[in-house]
């Protein structure tokens, strides 16, 4: 399937894909944030989508801000605890900007996949082409606004690009729905264009999947 692309409406937020995520979330549905951090995605999504929240997050301080803002959230691991979630028993399981900071990402994915009916992860895009270029010309690892971190403290272990997690996609047989990228300027690209475009020139993505028997959302 090709991307999809669309203006984004509503306020802006400092992680704006974020607010991609709450528009691809259907009103009233159960919804799991894995590595929900301090809870600003389970907020923005009870405030404008009215769901059932659930988070699971890996430090004690992101639980504490969550559970502040009364919200249900439990302290947990990606990598080992989503085997204890029974099959479908989420209409959504989200994994924002975090799937690059896991072990063993196949394994997630498939267990996300396992859990809820839809998945949505969002990640920054590896591929971009300011990356190639610090990596081309200056022979560094790259440090930008959605990568910020130096190569030495980064808790990203498996940087992908878009290319790489379309692939993961078919390895998993998970169904790609719909994909948005988001351009350097933060908002959405325009061009109906193949998938080596967006992995060139978006710097970071959203994909909502299901499994292939999944039934579709109609609109």
């Amino acid at each position: 399937m090709q991307p999809l692309a669309a203006p984004i409406h509503g306020e802006l937020s400092k992680r704006l894909d974020l607010l991609v995520i709450s528009e691809l979330v259907e009103p009233g549905s159960r919804v799991l944030d894995v590595g929900c951090g301090d809870g600003e995605l389970l907020t923005l999504l009870a405030e404008t989508r009215g769901v059932e929240g659930r988070g699971i997050e890996l430090s004690q301080a992101g639980v504490n801000q969550c559970l502040a803002r009364g919200l249900s959230v439990i302290q947990g691991d990606a990598d080992t605890d989503l085997v204890d979630y029974p099959d479908d028993s989420f209409d959504y399981v989200i994994l924002s900007q975090t799937i690059q900071a896991t072990m063993h990402p196949r394994r997630v994915l498939s267990e996300m996949l396992r859990i809820g009916r839809r998945v949505i992860v969002s990640f920054p895009n590896f591929g971009h082409w300011t990356v190639r270029t610090s990596l081309g010309f200056r022979g560094r690892m790259p440090v930008t606004e959605n990568l910020p971190y130096s190569w030495y403290d980064t808790p990203n272990i498996h940087f992908c690009t878009i290319r790489d997690f379309v692939q993961l996609c078919r390895d998993v047989e998970a169904e790609i729905e719909r994909a948005v990228t988001l351009n350097a300027g933060g908002t959405r690209m325009t061009l109906n264009a193949p998938w080596w475009f967006w992995n060139l020139f978006g710097q970071q993505a959203v994909f909502l999947l299901s499994h292939p028997d999944t039934p579709k959302r109609s609109g």
